[in-house]
């Protein structure tokens, strides 16, 4: 495994666990009231079952980075889902970016594994000659 596969490999392994941690935990086996409040604040009737299908989502993206299906896509997809999720609490519940534990660090870090992965995995170009 060269040195930029091993790069790659910790960005996707990061990505993967920020996923599947904040799709299984606060998502699924503890609905957290702040995602309870994120979810209503778009006028979802039942916010229970919207955070459980897309806590299943992330865990469902982070089989993907990890797998090897979807290589590119994968992190293509990652790094849009971060941006716009960090796009919408900024206009939907912007009193979120001031906590301590907030989507600007969280979503932030995302985006620079995205972009390390991406980087790190894009084909390299043969010497002329």
């Amino acid at each position: 495994m060269s040195e930029l596969q091993r790069i790659a490999w910790v960005a996707r392994a990061g990505l993967a666990l920020m996923f599947f941690y904040h799709g299984l935990v606060p998502k699924i086996l503890w609905l957290s009231p702040g995602e309870l409040e994120m979810i209503q604040a778009h006028g979802f009737a039942d916010a229970r079952w919207v955070a459980m299908l897309s806590g299943a989502a992330e865990i469902g993206l982070a089989v993907c980075l990890l797998s090897g299906y979807f290589k590119r896509a994968s992190v293509i997809i990652s790094a849009v889902v971060l941006a716009v999720l960090l796009i919408d609490v900024a206009l939907v519940s912007p009193h979120f970016l001031v906590q301590a534990f907030n989507p600007v660090s969280l979503n932030g870090a995302g985006l620079a594994l995205c972009a390390v992965a991406w980087l790190a995995e894009r084909p390299q170009r043969k010497p002329a000659g």
